[in-house]
């Protein structure tokens, strides 16, 4: 599986953009897609995720009530709905993937995820 993001920009505070993430190659019931995001100077952080299968999905709490994730499974396609964004949502963007497989994996760690797409660079400006 490959995975390219896109969509990233510059967008002034309170505004909104929506990343996607488009993914290439066989995609199992079992995987667990996810987006984090890298400012500069600081360590790479977990957004949110969703469960390929169910469609069940995952916030960090500072991105809660403001960013929806959501999938298209015929287009192989997750999205990053950001609403309401804040000079702090500022970083670079990454899409992310992994196995669920059989047992539990924290979907929160970056060293979960074994199939990582380039980033998209998201500005918000004050």
């Amino acid at each position: 599986v490959q995975l390219q993001a896109s969509g990233g920009g510059l967008v002034q505070a309170g505004g909104s953009l929506r990343l996607s993430c488009e993914a290439s190659g066989r995609i199992f019931s079992s995987y667990v897609m996810g987006w984090f995001r890298q400012a500069p100077g600081k360590e790479r952080e977990f957004v949110g995720g969703v469960n390929w299968s169910s469609g069940s999905t995952w916030y960090a709490d500072s991105v809660k009530g403001r960013f929806t994730i959501s999938r298209d499974i015929t287009k192989k396609m997750v999205y990053l709905q950001m609403d309401s964004l804040k000079p702090e949502d500022t970083a670079v963007y990454s899409c992310a993937a992994y196995d669920g497989g059989s047992y539990y994996r924290p979907y929160y760690l970056p060293t979960t995820y074994d199939i990582w797409g380039q980033g998209t660079l998201v500005t918000v400006s004050s």
